[in-house]
């Protein structure tokens, strides 16, 4: 049984498809969960237990220890200021103070990227969109995307790895309908929905929350794959 840290997820997507192999993974965030499992998340700050040898609460007030590393750390941080999608807002001729603040929001969000590259575990994946991070860091071991693991749906994923292998394809499927200007139906394309399904405006905090949310298919290999191959090495 591995010990999972899945920092900066809120659906806990990730964090289910390890839980449903029999290991212990945490969902951590600053927001509540949405995945339904309270007891499996962490509400708070990553950065403080992402090396392990740490106490901490989840949600339904049970404590729990982790004596040494972590076995697996996947991280998701966020993207707002590291995808190039948002390149144009940093023209400081034309956005003034505006480009300003958000080039230092774009230089914390690359500190914070960097936390989870120097974290004290053997095994670490971090996940974003093509971004700047291939520039300031190296780029990234490998690209997926959502049709490659049995979704209609096509939306880049960079995948910074730490001795782990590449994320094999389970399901190789087509990319389902692409729009005008390339936008993915079932990605990209749709209009992000609350629970109630009534679509929310594109500034809307939650917005990105919906769009974040990890593929089930990509989290179920990641749980498969990679939890094989650690368990695999520990073997040895």
């Amino acid at each position: 049984m591995l010990k999972v840290l899945v920092a900066c997820e809120e659906s806990q997507e990730v964090c289910k498809a390890f839980r449903e192999l029999g290991h212990e993974a945490y969902s951590c965030d600053i927001q509540e969960c949405s995945g339904g499992h309270p007891e499996w998340h962490i509400q708070g700050d990553c950065l403080p237990i992402v090396n392990g040898r740490c106490e901490f609460a989840t949600m339904d007030g049970k404590k729990h220890t982790i004596d040494g590393k972590w076995d697996l750390l996947i991280a998701h941080p966020p993207c707002t200021y590291l995808t190039v999608t948002g390149n144009r807002w940093f023209n400081v001729e034309r956005y003034g103070e505006r480009a300003i603040e958000r080039a230092k929001n774009r230089e914390e969000a690359i500190s914070f990227f960097f936390a989870f590259v120097n974290a004290d575990c053997d095994y670490t994946a971090i996940e974003n969109p093509v971004g700047v991070i291939s520039t300031v860091y190296r780029k990234p071991n490998q690209i997926i995307q959502p049709y490659e693991y049995g979704h209609h749906a096509r939306k880049k994923t960079c995948l910074w790895l730490k001795n782990l292998p590449l994320l094999q394809p389970t399901d190789v499927v087509d990319p389902g309908e692409i729009l005008k200007g390339g936008y993915s139906v079932g990605a990209s394309a749709n209009h992000a929905t609350d629970e109630r399904g009534k679509i929310l405006a594109w500034n809307d905090p939650r917005t990105a929350k919906v769009r974040s949310k990890t593929f089930t298919g990509i989290a179920k290999a990641m749980a498969e794959q990679w939890s094989k191959y650690i368990e695999e090495g520990m073997a040895k």
